[in-house]
């Protein structure tokens, strides 16, 4: 089983950036297809972004396209998110989560907030 901790958020004015990283043990993380998600107050959880096993596929939402960036190393065993351009409505707890390809996503972390001020 994989576990897996979320680091880099905090509180960061409109127009600012800030680089998320998700850091597993347990298990390599090369197995696993990897997503960001976010969960705004009294919105449901949703796919911001999410990353192939061998880097070769992304995904991102629209509300976020140019904007966030993606990546993985699976040497250090760690996927990033990188949020430029932040607005006040990327305020959210970020979540990154892990799933073997084809099937839903089995692991998550405890979560890290972002918060963007106007």
């Amino acid at each position: 089983q994989v576990q897996l901790v979320e680091s880099g958020g905090g509180l960061v004015q409109a127009g600012g950036s800030l680089r998320l990283s998700c850091t597993a043990s347990g298990r390599t993380l090369s197995r696993y297809a990897l997503g960001w998600f976010r969960q705004a107050p009294g919105k449901e959880r949703e796919l911001v972004s999410s990353i192939s096993k061998s880097s070769g596929s992304t995904y991102y939402a629209d509300s976020v396209k140019d904007r966030f960036t993606i990546s993985r190393d699976n040497a250090k065993n760690t996927v990033y998110l990188q949020m430029n351009s932040l607005k006040p409505e990327d305020t959210a707890v970020y979540y990154c989560g892990a799933k073997f390809p084809g099937n839903s996503y089995d692991y998550w972390g405890p979560g890290t907030q972002v918060t963007v001020s106007s």
